[in-house]
């Protein structure tokens, strides 16, 4: 996998072994980064973030922060290994469970111009509806929510649908406040 655009494009970065994790492909995340346009001075969260590609990319291409939630150690490690490599800043590696973490995120006050969602195919409807309260409760008044699903799932959130958009076996779906 490489990065698609930016300040690191072109590097390349490493993805997690084994099959708990399915990195965002360079096709998709160029495609979901085209609907949300421009990301300079963003601060970003990456829920579910995996090998941290969404997110990654998000950092090269202007966002000033990036939180990435996802509680597998492995990929925790692979995400920090990512940023060294990549000299990115601004980046912070939360390794613990996404609802919890957002619903921490929310009771603090924190508010987010984008979010990533790529929660596992399989396991998108038992993450739906918390992620349903607690995006909006996260998201800035003009940000958008970025949910990656099966090309199969059409996400229903209590959020304003901007877009969706079928690539392969994936759906970006954006949403506003």
């Amino acid at each position: 996998m490489r990065i698609v655009a930016g300040s690191r494009k072109g590097h390349r970065i490493e993805a997690p072994k084994g099959v708990v994790t399915r990195p965002t492909g360079d096709r998709v995340r160029e495609a979901a980064f085209a609907l949300v346009g421009p990301v300079d001075g963003a601060k970003v969260l990456d829920v579910f973030a995996g090998s941290g590609a969404m997110g990654l990319e998000a950092l090269s291409r202007g966002a000033t922060r990036c939180v990435f939630v996802e509680r597998d150690k492995g990929a925790c490690k692979v995400i920090q290994r990512n940023l060294e490599k990549l000299r990115l800043t601004g980046a912070i590696v939360l390794c613990q469970e996404a609802n919890r973490t957002m619903r921490e995120e929310a009771a603090r006050g924190r508010c987010y111009e984008l979010i990533l969602v790529d929660a596992p195919y399989e396991d998108w409807e038992r993450h739906e509806r918390a992620l349903g309260e607690l995006l909006r409760d996260l998201l800035d008044t003009d940000g958008l929510a970025v949910i990656e699903t099966s090309s199969r799932v059409e996400p229903e959130l209590p959020l304003a649908l901007v877009t969706t958009r079928r690539y392969g076996s994936a759906r970006i779906t954006v949403f506003s406040r």
